[in-house]
């Protein structure tokens, strides 16, 4: 057996049944293996041919998360491998189970400044869980069992470097058989129940903020905040998880959030973290604080933890809830829940009432039209930027749609090879990336891989012409925007010389229309909507800084003869600064 077709072989064995990548001389061996296969329609491996090596990370990341599933992908020596970087970054960051091999120069060359060398095994340690240099037929066995046991349990990334001759060498040494291990429960230290429950017990206000880890436990988030009165916050990961057939919602906190999380957090007297590394301190309260990971690196590295608990969040909830005492008083959550009542009408709402006449049409009156068409089961997919903003704030989740993007690695361009992964992996199911022109046109060439697998993807583009969030950014750091702008690109037009079916969309009335038309399509749809490009994304707690920033850099546009830009953008954007 050439070991090429023994790695492919182990693999399989271990669930893969996608592989993304583009071929290239060092990697021959490997696809060869995957194609001799035969693909999954006779139970093999699907060799899938993107048009970036930074997009099949993406893909297999993507695929990976909505799945479960351990998902590879591969890049050929030197330049192919280092293009799947960036998006094994996110893969990695996003715990999704993926194994990256990257091919090698041939392995006598290794040291010698050879054409296209580099040092993979070196350079993928950072976004990896496990990277090792397969050297001989003999060690492969056991480095690639290795790599496939550290990707499916940590879970992230593992990379595998391969120089293509020793790929294409003999082996006689046998695989490890692979038999999965079943993910056991984390359960608390009980004294570290009790003292939390005791914490709880002592005061009147709690809140409730919650990431990720809480999915699985959303019934027993639910009565635990019942019982205390506590309002529940949440990050943009643990969305998903916690925002459904949640009464006592009050939103998300952070640059990107809404509603009342962040005056809900200010005011509690305790607050409980339940399953999130959030990584923005600032937006986190100085108060007394508890926090329930099962990741215990993470416990107390955003803000200080008066009530560590190392476990996963459902057990931990089932041993605290028979020892906490109901509040008699719920005036807090009632204050709280009020408060996002009037935020979530005022200030989130502000854009998707009387606006269905206005040109350019406002990016979140078309969010909130997605939202309505879309299916409820629909996997989403959001580029970085304000397409992360309109997608928290107005797709709602329903416990039974997916929200993926860049959440923890914060690239731009995620949302087209996300896709195409996540539709792979669920062929029958819609999904949608919800892309900026910014992210779109950088990896514009995945379209060419849509069309050619013919998947049913859907893109809507909230076309601006500009880089939305990075104008903000400038401005709340007292800079006029520059270089953030970019001329006026009709996307539908690209789409249709592709083959999708395509449609651009500039008057607000026709919008829900040419949403649901096209996510009635068989095929790859584009609907190009021109959004206004001076609405920008004003975070939920403004400090007197940033209203500053913004102010100068306003000033600035003013004098520089950028009046009429500078009247407009307040229009724009006055409605949506928090109040009360």
């Amino acid at each position: 057996m050439k070991l090429a077709d023994q790695i492919v072989q182990q693999l399989r064995d271990a669930g893969v049944r996608r592989i993304y990548g583009i071929v290239g001389d060092s990697l021959n061996p490997v696809v060869d293996a995957v194609r001799r296969t035969g693909g999954t329609a006779e139970g093999g491996i699907d060799w899938i041919h993107v048009r970036h090596e930074e997009s099949a990370a993406f893909a297999a990341g993507a695929d990976a998360q909505v799945t479960g599933e351990l998902v590879a992908c591969a890049g050929s020596c030197g330049p192919g491998n280092l293009h799947l970087i960036n998006g094994l970054y996110d893969a990695n960051r996003s715990g999704a189970p993926v194994v990256a091999i990257a091919s090698h120069i041939p392995s006598s060359q290794i040291g010698q400044g050879y054409f296209q060398e580099t040092h993979p095994d070196r350079l993928f340690t950072e976004c990896s869980v496990y990277s090792e240099l397969i050297s001989t037929p003999e060690q492969s066995p056991r480095v690639v069992a290795a790599a496939i046991r550290h990707a499916v349990s940590a879970p992230g990334v593992a990379v595998i470097t391969l120089p293509g001759d020793i790929a294409d060498m003999e082996t006689k040494i046998e695989a490890p058989a692979y038999v999965p291990v079943k993910p056991g429960v984390l359960q608390p230290d009980s004294s570290s129940v009790e003292a939390l429950a005791a914490a709880i017990n002592e005061v009147e206000k709690v809140a409730l903020f919650v990431g990720a880890g809480v999915a699985g436990a959303h019934d027993e988030v639910l009565e635990l905040a019942e019982l205390i009165g506590a309002p529940i916050g949440h990050s943009l990961r643990g969305k998903e998880h916690i925002q459904y057939d949640n009464p006592l919602d009050v939103g998300m906190t952070g640059l990107l959030g809404y509603g009342a999380a962040a005056a809900g957090l200010d005011g509690a007297e305790l607050l409980i973290m339940l399953g999130t590394d959030f990584p923005y301190d600032q937006f986190l309260p100085d108060v007394r604080t508890a926090q329930v990971d099962r990741d215990a690196t993470v416990i107390g590295r955003r803000t200080s933890v008066d009530l560590p608990i190392h476990g996963d969040v459902r057990p931990t909830l089932q041993a605290l809830i028979p020892l906490v005492e109901a509040k008699k008083s719920r005036k807090f959550l009632e204050q709280t829940l009020k408060k996002h009542d009037k935020l979530m009408n005022k200030a989130v709402g502000a854009y998707t009432k009387n606006v269905e006449h206005k040109e350019p049409i406002h990016p979140e009156y078309a969010a909130s039209i997605l939202d309505g068409v879309a299916a409820p089961d629909a996997i989403f997919t959001a580029d970085t930027g304000m397409c992360n903003v309109w997608t928290a704030r107005y797709i709602n989740p329903f416990g039974t749609r997916r929200l993926i993007g860049s959440f923890l690695h914060g690239s731009m361009a995620n949302a087209l090879p996300q896709a195409i992964g996540a539709q792979l992996a669920y062929p029958d199911r819609q999904v949608v990336s919800v892309s900026g022109d910014g992210g779109l046109s950088m990896l514009l060439g995945e379209m060419l891989t849509v069309a050619a697998y013919e998947l049913p993807l859907n893109v809507v583009v909230f076309n601006n012409s500009t880089l939305g969030m990075v104008k903000l950014e400038m401005l709340v750091d007292k800079l006029p925007d520059f270089g953030v702008d970019v001329p006026s690109v009709d996307y539908a037009a690209i789409a249709a010389a592709m083959g999708w079916y395509s449609v651009r969309v500039t008057d607000p009335r026709q919008l829900e229309g040419a949403l649901g038309e096209a996510l009635a399509q068989k095929g790859p749809t584009l609907v190009d909507v021109v959004t206004d490009p001076l609405a920008l994304s004003i975070p939920p707690k403004i400090s007197s800084s940033q209203v500053f920033g913004f102010a100068t850099a306003m000033s600035k546009i003013v004098l520089n003869g950028g009046a009429g830009e500078a009247v407009s953008m307040a229009r724009s954007n006055l409605r949506n600064i928090p109040r009360g």
